[in-house]
């Protein structure tokens, strides 16, 4: 009887030993860390901001117990393939760093969550950021991105091969340009600026019709550009390459190759980013230090860029809320004033470009860069995205690149160059 009993026991206390080692397994099967992960795709910031990303994680997941950052940076050539891939294989990351172009390709498909639905996104929250830099992040009235860091073009201009061609300022509109240009060739034999029209390169010439009093698109996506305002921008660009006016190389090289050119004193005018500032610094110090900055030259309707860079969340992640936590804290006024002291570039919450122009403006460190980011800064209120996000929007500057370039080659009249762009985009989108 005493072993019946005893076997008794011994098979309960096995029972509960298995029924233990379940729970236990179960509960560890769902822990913080391994169902809590996010995965954080960013563009080319390592090395040089590694310090900054693992303190900026450190700190989220110290506040919010339970869950993990798991940060990828992507090279920017690569990213544009590999997150279309990713969310067509539903592999996509919680959280990625898109511009408007790359995110509006998949914005049109419903691939992102939208950040005013559900109070993802508080219309106080929404406030925080600029008005004109949150629609960035819009497409069909959905909102899909939350705005992170910024830059504007400015203009760095040579002062001592100015004053050679007798020119007191740099020039502030594209009119002036044209003379600014003249008088550097005929004095200096150096070009004034640099603008690339290689199609897959830089959208700086594009989004210079716009600033030229262009409509690129109408309200049904057709092309609008073959107009009077159209045919006096590209005859602009035409007149000013076959004055010999431009470098050369503007048909084959892209935008990387100015800061060459200016460095080298080949172009007296860079339009660039004051984030560029510090490689002049480092690459050529005696060119810097007789650089000065100005505001980006601009068409008759005084319009002027911004670049925008976004954190979008994928529609189809499984932790929706845990994500939007972590994108509304990097874009915080916090977390995006101290990002943008360390790469030069600017802030999009209302509160931190104030504070940034402020820091700037009483800064005793009176630098060449100081100067260029209070330029850039003060800028932000009247910049705006001139080239709407919409999808195949590389096309109608592949399109518009290549029916300049024939016109430049005098392979086509000027007039026959408007219209065959506009055609081939019609065309496209039947």
């Amino acid at each position: 009887m005493s072993r019946l009993i005893n076997r008794s026991k011994l098979i309960l206390w096995g029972f509960l030993g298995l029924m233990l080692s379940f729970l236990i397994s179960c509960n560890s099967g769902q822990s913080p860390t391994t169902s809590q992960e996010l995965e954080f795709w960013t563009m080319q910031l390592q090395p040089q901001f590694t310090p900054y990303f693992t303190e900026l994680i450190q700190k989220f997941e110290q506040e919010h117990q339970g869950v993990k950052i798991r940060w990828v940076d992507i090279p920017w050539s690569a990213m544009e393939s590999k997150i279309l891939t990713a969310v067509s294989a539903n592999t996509a990351p919680d959280v990625v760093n898109l511009n408007p172009n790359f995110a509006a390709k998949l914005a049109s498909r419903n691939a992102w969550l939208n950040l005013t639905e559900s109070d993802y996104i508080s219309s106080e929250e929404k406030q925080e950021y600029l008005p004109n830099i949150w629609e960035a992040g819009t497409i069909n009235d959905i909102s899909f991105g939350l705005p992170w860091y910024l830059t504007t073009q400015i203009t760095i201009y040579n002062q001592e091969l100015l004053k050679k061609a007798g020119i007191e300022t740099a020039p502030k509109t594209f009119a002036e340009l044209v003379d600014v240009a003249a008088k550097l060739k005929e004095t200096t034999g150096k070009y004034a600026m640099f603008f690339t029209f290689v199609p897959g390169d830089s959208g700086e010439v594009l989004e210079s019709l716009v600033q030229m009093g262009v409509t690129l698109l109408d309200q049904e996506g057709k092309a609008a550009f073959n107009s009077p305002e159209g045919l006096k921008a590209f005859r602009y660009w035409v007149d000013l390459y076959q004055q010999e006016l431009l470098p050369p190389e503007v048909l084959t090289q892209g935008h990387r190759h100015a800061i060459d050119l200016y460095q080298s004193e080949e172009i007296a005018l860079l339009s660039t980013g004051a984030e560029s500032f510090p490689t002049i610094i480092k690459n050529a110090p005696t060119v810097a230090e007789i650089s000065a900055a100005s505001p980006q030259i601009t068409g008759e309707t005084n319009k002027r860029n911004v670049a925008v860079m976004n954190l979008v969340i994928p529609k189809n992640t499984d932790k929706p809320q845990e994500a939007i936590e972590f994108a509304k804290f990097v874009t915080n006024t916090e977390n995006q004033l101290a990002f943008a002291k360390q790469a030069n570039v600017l802030p999009s919450t209302i509160e931190a470009v104030e504070t940034y122009i402020n820091e700037q403006e009483s800064s005793t460190e009176n630098t060449e860069l100081s100067q260029a980011i209070a330029v850039s800064a003060k800028q932000l209120q009247d910049a705006q995205i001139l080239v709407p996000p919409q999808d195949n929007i590389n096309q109608l500057q592949k399109i518009i690149y290549e029916n300049l370039q024939a016109a430049m080659l005098k392979e086509k009249t000027v007039e026959q160059a408007l219209e065959d762009a506009a055609d081939a985009w019609n065309n496209l989108n039947n």
